[in-house]
């Protein structure tokens, strides 16, 4: 064993231990547990698995956060509609009563309806981002002037909510308003008609009726959409913690084994520096050359 022979094997020593002591530096200062992939292929394949399933449940979350704006939206407008033809039922009950309202009574009942009317019309227009929510994929106003519907059938808007599951966030605005003279809209217009006519309106309140029931069973529908939804976003925000949980496992260190495996490698390296600044003195060799 010559001179020579122990300096190169201390030095390959000193570098193999500066090398580690290195490398738990970067981990204590990124906290994680490999800087490339070559470092841990298996880990590094781990997490680009992982990185990508967190995309596609973000971009879930995403869709299940709009898909809940459509259904709110379409429910609150169907709620209010409910409200403004009870609001219409009552004023044609009382209107009914022929023998209690002079005509300038039943003018002022038809005043009403037909601002009710109008409001029916807006809440059948209710739009969403610049999309109306009762006119499927159709970029006007799900209802015109002459109470005409804009919507195409078939023409639904889904959003995709995990893997398996796509839920439909438009509402049918036909099923619920109607169209043309078999609309709501038209139901107050003739109703209107009849009070300022003369006719009684008494014969109108089961028409009244029936619209609101066919209201309201399109609105249960609603209703369960919205509740898979929220099914499908509690799903959403446990898998998110999971995949987090999974990530943290592969990619990231435990900060305090690090600090005390640093520390230990801090003193190893020292106490190599020290024994081979003993052992590796010069020789008279070293001053021949």
């Amino acid at each position: 064993m010559t001179q020579t022979t122990m300096t190169q094997t201390a030095m390959r020593q000193l570098q193999s231990n500066l090398s580690e002591l290195a490398r738990l530096q970067e981990q204590a200062t990124s906290q994680k547990a490999f800087a490339a992939p070559s470092d841990d292929p298996a880990a590094a394949a781990a997490a680009l698995a992982l990185h990508a399933e967190q995309r596609r449940t973000e971009q879930y979350a995403r869709n299940i956060d709009d898909g809940l704006a459509w259904v709110t939206a379409a429910d609150t407008a169907i709620t209010s509609s409910t409200s403004l033809l009870s609001r219409v039922r009552d004023l044609t009950a009382q209107g009914a009563n022929d023998g209690a309202l002079d005509a300038a009574a039943k003018e002022a009942l038809a005043v009403e309806l037909e601002g009710i009317r109008d409001e029916l019309l807006s809440q059948a227009n209710t739009r969403l981002l610049g999309r109306s929510v009762f006119a499927g994929t159709s970029d006007t106003a799900a209802f015109a002037a002459d109470y005409s519907y804009s919507g195409v059938a078939g023409s639904e808007v889904t959003r995709r909510v995990s893997d398996a599951a796509a839920v439909r966030v438009d509402t049918d605005g036909a099923a619920v308003f109607g169209t043309g003279d078999d609309s709501v809209f038209a139901l107050v217009d003739r109703i209107v008609a009849d009070l300022r006519s003369g006719n009684n309106v008494g014969t109108r309140v089961a028409e009244i009726d029936d619209r609101r029931t066919a209201m309201l069973g399109v609105q249960g529908a609603v209703g369960t959409r919205q509740a898979q939804i929220e099914r499908a976003k509690e799903a959403t925000v446990q898998n998110s913690v999971s995949l987090e949980s999974r990530r943290a496992a592969v990619e990231d260190v435990d900060s305090v084994e690090v600090l005390i495996r640093l520390q230990a490698q801090e003193l190893v390296y020292r106490s190599a520096l020290a024994v081979n600044a003993r052992v590796l003195q010069p020789s008279l060799m070293d001053f021949l050359r």
